[in-house]
């Protein structure tokens, strides 16, 4: 009859030291998206300012160019940290739903 009780209250504090895993998981998940969603809305922001509704009053020669230097960084860099935030929120999900 002891080992029983000595299993009970073993899966008991295994159970419990697995919620507070999973919580520790979805604080630091949590904190991470956070800095990559800041750091999305900076490098954004700091994309090109005459590709927006300046070009319809002549702010912008409306042409073709290509990306070079800071600003085919950022492109990559938003792209990157979009990709990130994505796959932060599905894992998010996965441990929510476990």
């Amino acid at each position: 009859m002891g080992w029983l009780c000595l299993s009970v209250n073993i899966v008991i504090i295994n159970t419990h030291q697995a919620i507070i895993i999973q919580k520790i998981k979805m604080k630091i998940i949590t904190i991470i998206q956070l800095v990559v969603a800041i750091l999305l809305i900076v490098s954004i922001l700091m994309q090109n300012r005459g590709s927006g509704l300046s070009s319809a009053f002549g702010g912008d020669f409306g042409g073709y160019y290509t990306k070079r230097g800071m600003e085919k960084f950022l492109f990559y860099f938003s792209m990157s940290l979009a990709i990130v935030f994505i796959g932060l929120s599905i894992t998010m999900v996965a441990i929510a739903n476990r």
